[in-house]
């Protein structure tokens, strides 16, 4: 074999490596955390059905825990009906302490979560498929056991998380593999109306 012909076959041979690759790269996309994934959802807008305690440092006699309601709201002592659905723990407390300036003189109040609603659907190679309803923050992983675990078909290498933003859905894959054999790993939390997809095993 002469040389041009070896050096033509060379330049075929790296053209299709790095096209495998190429390939490769397309498959398996890396894509980032969605906002606040990573985090336990101490910060995420309230939604109806979530039970809010209120603690008056001035006026214990005001101490209670509500339920949003479906409208959204919830309704106060000596200042009636309020927001509470879409707004953050933060700024629903700041709101209150706000319009209870007329009438304490002590206005500090600290909001805590004592539970919280959220539908998920998760799908896919599991063993129960169905749209659950979580009460506490819940992981991916707890989500998945909470539709009977992986189905002997399933993979955790590649679970989708789907999530609606502003209007438009964006999808997390991360691999939960490492958990399974026993590796630390930082918790992934569900919100409202996710969508966990666990894929079929490529094997």
């Amino acid at each position: 074999m002469n040389d041009s012909r070896r050096l033509k076959k060379a330049t075929v041979f790296v053209s299709l490596a790095l096209t495998t690759v190429l390939l490769a790269s397309c498959e398996y996309p890396v894509t980032g955390p969605l906002p606040e994934q990573a985090a336990a959802p101490r910060e995420s807008s309230l939604l109806p059905g979530d039970v809010i305690k209120f603690t008056f440092a001035g006026a214990p006699e005001l101490n209670q825990s509500q339920k949003i309601r479906t409208d959204g709201k919830i309704n106060m002592p000596l200042i009636g009906e309020v927001d509470a659905a879409g707004k953050t723990i933060a700024s629903l407390q700041g709101e209150i302490a706000m319009r209870y300036k007329p009438q304490l003189q002590n206005t500090t109040v600290v909001l805590t979560l004592e539970s919280s609603v959220i539908q998920v659907v998760v799908s896919g190679a599991v063993q129960k498929p169905a749209k659950l309803v979580f009460e506490r923050p819940t992981t991916v992983v707890q989500a998945i056991m909470e539709a009977g675990g992986v189905s002997e078909f399933g993979s955790l290498r590649r679970v989708h998380l789907i999530r609606i933003i502003g209007g438009q859905q964006h999808t997390q894959i991360f691999d939960l593999s490492p958990l399974m054999r026993g590796e630390p790993t930082r918790p992934y939390y569900v919100r409202d109306g996710d969508v966990v997809f666990v894929p079929q095993s490529a094997f």
